[in-house]
C-alpha cells in the first residue's frame, strides 16, 4: 500500500485524537515504528491491521473510524490541497460527482505510482445516483461516505447517503441528492494557491 494511504491514517489520529493515540495504535498494530514515509510502498496487510489497532484504541467500530478519515481528508486545514483536488471535479455538488471515475487518475497526475481504489458513478435520476467502490481493503467505500458528506457540505448541497452493502471486494453507496443550493457553499479559488 503506497505510504500516502498509511500517512493519511497516521495524520488523522494524530490531528483528531494526539500522537498518544497514535503510537498506541501503532504498538497495537504490532508495527516496529511510528512514522509513515509517505513516498515509500508498504506490504499491503499493514494498512488494515492498522485500521483494525485504530479503531480499538479509540473504541469506535472501524466503519465509524473510516468515515471520519474521509471527512478528515477533505476538511481539515492540514490537508487542504486534497480538498482544492476534489474541487476542480467541478463547480456544482453533481458535476463533481460525475468526476469521481476519474478521481484515481487525476491522482495519479500528482503522484504517479498512487493506485486508489477503483470507482464508478452510476445515475438511476437526475437526483439519485449509487457510487461503486472496489478495493483491496474492506471499508473503503466508507472513506468515501466520508469524503461525499463532506464534499456535499463544501458544495453547500443536501445529500443522503446510505452504505447499502459489501460484496466480492465491492461496496456500494447510496447517494440521494435533496437540493443543490441547500446552504452557502466553503469558499473556492480557482486560482488560489494551497498552503
Amino acid at each position: 500500500m503506497h505510504g500516502l494511504i498509511n500517512r493519511a491514517v497516521q495524520c488523522f489520529v494524530t490531528d483528531s485524537y494526539g500522537s498518544d493515540k497514535w503510537v498506541e495504535a501503532t504498538r497495537v498494530a504490532d508495527l516496529s515504528f511510528v512514522e509513515f514515509e509517505a513516498m515509500l510502498v508498504y506490504d499491503d496487510d499493514m494498512t488494515p491491521r492498522l485500521l483494525d489497532a485504530v479503531s480499538k484504541v479509540l473504541g469506535r467500530p472501524r466503519d465509524e473510524v473510516m468515515e471520519d478519515i474521509g471527512t478528515y481528508l477533505v476538511s481539515h486545514p492540514n490537508v487542504e490541497a486534497l480538498r482544492r483536488l476534489l474541487r476542480f471535479g467541478g463547480v456544482s455538488f453533481v458535476e463533481f460527482l460525475h468526476s469521481l471515475d476519474d478521481l484515481p487518475d487525476r491522482a495519479r497526475l500528482a503522484v504517479s505510482d498512487l493506485n486508489l481504489p477503483r470507482i464508478e458513478l452510476r445515475d438511476h435520476s437526475p437526483s439519485q445516483f449509487s457510487l461503486i467502490c472496489e478495493s483491496p481493503v474492506a471499508g473503503y467505500g466508507h472513506v468515501m461516505m466520508g469524503v461525499l458528506r463532506a464534499m456535499a457540505d463544501d458544495y453547500g448541497a443536501l445529500a443522503l447517503l446510505e452504505h447499502t452493502g459489501a460484496g466480492q471486494g465491492k461496496e456500494t453507496i447510496s447517494i440521494t441528492l435533496i437540493e443543490t443550493e441547500f446552504a452557502e457553499g466553503r469558499t473556492f479559488d480557482l486560482g488560489a494557491r494551497a498552503g
